[in-house]
């Protein structure tokens, strides 16, 4: 194990001392690590942009700005492959939050992604990846005939 040397603000280190806390860590180093270990392993997920992958995109925009809700939804149907279910909740007047479960290429999924969060109105955005094989896979269910079709399987990190 190597020693390292960061050197952090002090709202910094009061937010890592509130993590800590919250999460039972004994000391910094074990914080340290698990954060870093974390932000590396999306940050791989984030970088890869070929294969296959299954994301949830959640986002808040504001539906009184003009024509928004209409542009989200012609850009859901414009890439009705990708979209496999959303769900949308009012948080207040004018404010709603959707989550939108995808998938299709890692690349085109999170091109989409950033296209909605870049719309006008919306006002938080966050995609979360991840990785999967798709097997074309024949048996059957219960009492019927063998059946042909994709199995999702997620791919570990490592």
């Amino acid at each position: 194990m190597q020693r390292v040397t960061v050197t952090l603000d002090d709202e910094l280190i009061a937010e890592l001392d509130r993590f800590m806390s919250g999460r039972g860590y004994h000391n910094r180093s074990e914080a340290m690590r698990d954060l870093a270990r974390a932000g590396m392993q999306q940050a791989g997920v984030e970088s890869s942009e070929a294969g296959e992958c299954v994301a949830a995109l959640v986002y808040v925009y504001d539906h009184t700005v003009r024509e928004l809700a209409k542009r989200l939804a012609d850009a859901h149907h414009a890439h009705h492959d990708l979209s496999v279910a959303s769900t949308q909740i009012r948080l207040d007047h004018a404010s709603c939050m959707e989550v939108a479960l995808l998938r299709g290429v890692t690349g085109t999924v999170r091109q989409f992604a950033e296209h909605l969060i870049a719309e006008r109105g919306v006002r938080h955005g966050r995609l979360v990846v991840v990785p999967v094989e798709v097997h074309e896979e024949t048996h059957a269910h219960g009492e019927d005939h063998a059946k042909s079709h994709a199995h999702i399987h997620v791919r570990h990190a490592g």
